[in-house]
């Protein structure tokens, strides 16, 4: 796991090959992390399951209730994973969303 701050966002990489230890260890260190915006690049994983996307629901949920963003950077169909998550094919589109995301809060949506 590579972990690379940029102001009030967590850009968080795999760098293994087995994504549920990526999620247990993740899930494991969210502590760490709670007060950031988080990005979560999965996007090496071409072979993904909707299964494995949507085990990191539980993890978007508690992040959420925060008040802080969770977006997923994934190659996968988007409408057939779960629509409380967020997932975006690119780093850039990532950070839009945690902008539109910070916009609304700010807005009090």
């Amino acid at each position: 796991m590579k972990c690379e701050n940029k102001g009030n966002i967590c850009i968080i990489k795999d760098n293994q090959d087995d994504i549920t230890a990526f999620l247990m260890k993740l899930t494991h260190e969210h502590k760490t992390f709670e007060k950031q915006n988080l990005i979560v690049d999965i996007s090496k994983h071409s072979d993904i399951s909707v299964k494995q996307i949507n085990a990191f629901l539980p993890l978007s949920k508690a992040h959420k209730k925060g008040k802080k963003s969770f977006v997923i950077i994934a190659d996968v169909d988007f409408n057939s994973v779960s629509d409380k998550l967020v997932i975006v094919p690119t780093l850039q589109e990532a950070h839009d969303m945690i902008e539109m995301d910070e916009i609304e809060r700010d807005l009090g949506f």
